[in-house]
């Protein structure tokens, strides 16, 4: 059953790597954010996820990990994270860690020792290994790049891997083999890695994680048939789930993505829209990053030009709840892969209709690191840590340090400029916490007093419904019976009827106004309005 506060709460994701730098290192760290905490907690999150803080080569910025039970060393120890997750805790936040389950990093101890061995592992191999290179077609995939890698090792033969070939896959099986280097599901190898997942779980879990997000969730199994293959990863997961229930009931389990409705009961306790999928493109992608080739180029609502629909994300929203009419939606203002909310031409100006739709809508918002203050998608930064992993598409820009103050650096780090771990906005007006913090109208202002609106009104939280009145421009939707936002992303002004407009009157706002039945919202607009009573 789902962790009965993760249905109101607001997430806040961190980038360890670029959040706060405690040791002039040029890279940021866990006592680094330990001493940020208040700021965190100022915003009125109830939960930070942070990507991957496991020990790693970082050839794909720690998503290729090389041990998952300890913490990176440049990101400080084991007790570094105990001592956050205990102080976090007394301000009222929850830790969620990022879990690489789909492949290790080629340094990993699993992978060494298949890696020099002269066949498998009696044992079961922990990784898909074969000594005839079998045909391309079903694997996950760079574009223009093979899926197998010749082995670097005394292991003749290739190695599966999921994206760089420093990621080699995890043996999860197949749930038809039809080749002999297939493993069967229940096979000794793919058995292995389930309980290894089980420990790895149970190992951070007692330390104090609330649960995880989890990295290519569905892609475990990879059979031919796509359809079978994500049905046997979900069924890896509820078999987890149902250990969870017993062993730790309260951890929180979050996908990336959508998970597979297949008739059974729901191992994660939500879908992630995340930035590189379309429901979310089609709200707030401008480009910025690029496209990778599964993504189509959409105009985005929430954009000045005003050419943007709302259809596909009701559409995604509407099928989550098909089956399941409680089914949790987290909605990110950005993430790690993607271009940031303040991208290309779009400004501070923009932001309040766009997060107040983010924030009282009937998702489980996450606001990503430094769109409380508007931090802007840098284009051109340079390839670090596997940050482009498609030509055309470069996911630095939304990796750069946290703008703290005026100081150097922007107070992200005492390290010289040259040795950070991306540059620094250079621009001369660049968002900081310490310009934003308590003054009126600013980017930090709204997000906190909107935050603190949701805290105050519990039909702007998770468990009331959310009735959409109005789809095009204005966008209006209703919250438990009480109250009515409205938001106007595009430059032009606009106008809509709608009967719960009818002697409403505006709780928190800017640029609507109410006559009769009417909402005109100019330009950029945005309104939370409390309903009349009766």
């Amino acid at each position: 059953m789902t962790a009965d506060w993760l249905r109101d709460a607001i997430l806040y994701e961190i980038y360890p790597q670029s959040f706060a730098d405690s040791n002039g290192d040029g890279i940021g760290d866990l006592r680094g954010v330990i001493d940020r905490l208040d700021h965190v907690a100022s915003l009125g999150v109830d939960a930070i996820w942070f990507n991957p803080c496991f020990a790693s080569p970082f050839v794909d910025a720690g998503y290729d990990v090389s041990d998952y039970l300890q913490i990176a060393p440049r990101y400080g120890t084991n007790d570094d994270l105990a001592e956050l997750v205990e102080k976090a805790g007394e301000r009222g936040i929850r830790v969620l860690l990022d879990l690489v389950v789909g492949h290790t990093s080629i340094e990993h101890p699993w992978f060494q020792a298949e890696l020099r061995a002269d066949g498998p592992s009696p044992e079961g191999d922990r990784y898909i290994w074969t000594e005839e290179l079998p045909s391309e077609g079903w694997a996950v995939d760079l574009p223009g790049t093979p899926s197998w890698v010749p082995s670097p090792g005394p292991r003749p033969g290739w190695y599966l891997r999921n994206f760089y070939d420093e990621q080699p896959a995890l043996n999860f099986g197949w749930l038809h083999p039809t080749l002999p280097w297939m493993d069967a599901v229940d096979g000794p190898g793919p058995r292995r890695n389930v309980e290894a997942l089980r420990e790895i779980l149970d190992f951070w879990l007692s330390k104090g994680v609330a649960g995880f997000r989890v990295d290519m969730a569905f892609s475990l199994v990879k059979d031919y048939d796509i359809e079978g293959g994500l049905a046997a990863s979900t069924a890896v997961w509820r078999e987890l789930r149902e250990w969870l229930d017993t062993a730790h009931p309260d951890a929180v389990l979050l996908p990336e993505g959508t998970e597979p409705r297949t008739g059974q009961r729901l191992a994660f306790d939500a879908d992630f829209e995340l930035v590189i999928w379309a429901a979310h493109a089609s709200l707030f992608d401008n480009g910025g990053a690029g496209t990778l080739p599964w993504q189509s180029s959409v105009e985005p609502f929430f954009d000045a030009a005003g050419q943007g629909s709302t259809e596909t994300f009701l559409e995604a929203w509407q099928r989550a709840h098909e089956g399941h009419p409680d089914r949790l939606v987290l909605l990110a203002s950005a993430d790690h892969d993607f271009s940031r909310m303040r991208c290309g031409s779009r400004g501070p100006e923009q932001l309040g209709a766009a997060y107040t739709f983010l924030f009282t809508f009937g998702t489980v918002p996450c606001l990503y690191y430094g769109d409380e203050i508007g931090m802007r998608y840098l284009p051109g930064m340079p390839d670090v840590e596997g940050a482009i992993c498609n030509p055309g598409y470069n996911r630095a820009g939304c990796r750069t340090p946290m703008q703290w103050d005026s100081s150097a650096n922007a107070g992200f780090s005492t390290a010289d400029p040259s040795s950070l771990y991306l540059p620094i906005d250079p621009a001369d007006d660049r968002p900081t916490v310490a310009a934003q913090d308590g003054v009126p109208g600013s980017t930090l202002t709204m997000v906190r007093e909107l935050l603190a609106l949701r805290r105050s009104v519990p039909a702007l939280q998770g468990h009331a419904a959310t009735r959409v009145v109005a789809s095009g421009y204005p966008f209006a939707w209703v919250r438990g019976d009480s109250h009515l936002m409205v938001v106007n992303p595009r430059r032009e002004g606009a106008s809509v009827a709608v009967p719960e407009a009818a002697g409403a009157s505006v709780v928190w706002g800017s640029g609507v106004v109410v006559s009769g039945e009417t909402l005109d919202v100019e330009g950029f607009g945005y309104a939370v309005l409390e309903l009349a009573a009766g």
